[in-house]
């Protein structure tokens, strides 16, 4: 299993300011916080940090940081991104219980489907609903992934969120807590017919049409006073 270890610095100068300094710099303000400590402040390098983020792993894998030479396991619970810039603004990490349950959003792997029939003989394509889930279990059980497998799909088949198959020990939050079952993950349907350029030229001029000759009718009660004017 792929281990993912981050340095982290204490920082105690906070605020709006002092995170801007920190940016300036090459780094990135975020807190660690959870399993009943005072939570900390940190910084980390951003370059360090942006290069583990192009593993998926990373956004669902135990984390070990070291802070002031104390290391500690965790798991990435939030960050934030600039607006339009390719930048990290900040990050926050929870501490992880062994024996505490957590909950974590762990990304769905399609399997299959360039093999599935429904896509092969049946003309249709793929639609994938929902890309992740979020799960609830203790921390060794944390899976890195969902598997969905499509290999036996069908035209017009849906895998639905309570037919995913999850590891021992792991469950899906919301289906916990009395969420819909039915509500579709991935879909094999046959593919939207676009029209014509054309034809939808064609339609608007018919609608225009109809348009100018409605208007051009009299009302009602101004074809009744033409009368009694006769």
């Amino acid at each position: 299993m792929q281990s993912f270890e981050i340095n982290a610095e204490p920082r105690t100068d906070v605020g709006k300011g002092a995170s801007r300094r920190l940016r300036r710099d090459g780094r990135i303000p975020g807190i660690l916080y959870g399993s009943d400590k005072d939570p900390v402040m940190v910084s980390l390098d951003h370059d360090d940090l942006a290069h583990r983020l192009e593993y998926e792993a990373f956004f669902s894998h135990i984390l070990t940081i070291n802070v002031s030479g104390k290391s500690e396991n965790v798991v990435l619970k939030d960050l934030q991104r600039h607006p339009f810039k390719r930048r990290i603004v900040h990050v926050d990490f929870q501490r992880i219980n062994e024996k505490e349950e957590l909950t974590m959003r762990v990304p769905l792997h399609f399997l299959n489907e360039d093999k599935c029939p429904g896509v092969k003989t049946g003309g249709g394509v793929i639609s994938h609903i929902m890309t992740d889930v979020e799960i609830a279990c203790l921390p060794k059980d944390l899976p890195e992934y969902i598997e969905v497998d499509m290999g036996a799909m069908e035209l017009g088949d849906a895998v639905h969120l309570g037919e995913l198959v999850m590891p021992a020990g792991v469950e899906i939050v919301s289906l916990r807590h009395g969420g819909d079952p039915d509500l579709p993950v991935v879909n094999v349907h046959l593919p939207h017919v676009e029209v014509e350029e054309e034809e939808v030229e064609a339609a608007e001029e018919l609608v225009a049409e109809a348009g100018e000759e409605e208007a051009g009718k009299p009302e009602e009660g101004e074809e009744q006073g033409k009368d009694k004017e006769e």
